[in-house]
């Protein structure tokens, strides 16, 4: 039976760079380039397991990077950015709230 750390090693190469940004596509004279933060997970087990394996992932689009004559900018996909600011926002202003009420003391 092969090994499965070796399988998941050779596969694991095409994840990368390549999982994080995808292929640019050119949308009306305009190039696209979609980018992501991409996870993977692997697992294996030894002989006393069975030698069984799994794996998983997830992605979140993060935004575009478009091309223009102008020059190239990156425009974030706002749904990802005000997940990840809400949490931000009420951990700051919880933390700023205790460092005002221990300074008043």
């Amino acid at each position: 039976m092969p090994n499965i750390a070796l399988e998941l090693g050779k596969q694991a190469a095409s994840f990368g760079v390549k999982s994080a940004y995808g292929e640019t596509v050119d949308v009306d004279g305009v190039g696209v380039t979609p980018v992501a933060l991409a996870i993977t997970g692997f697992a294996g087990g030894g002989a006393e397991q069975g030698e069984r394996g799994t794996g998983g992932g997830v992605a979140v689009p993060l935004g575009v990077y478009v091309r223009r004559e102008e020059g190239l900018r990156f425009e974030p996909n706002l749904v990802t950015l005000l997940a990840v600011a809400v949490p931000f926002v009420w951990v700051a202003g919880r933390a700023l709230t205790r460092i005002i009420r221990a300074l008043k003391k």
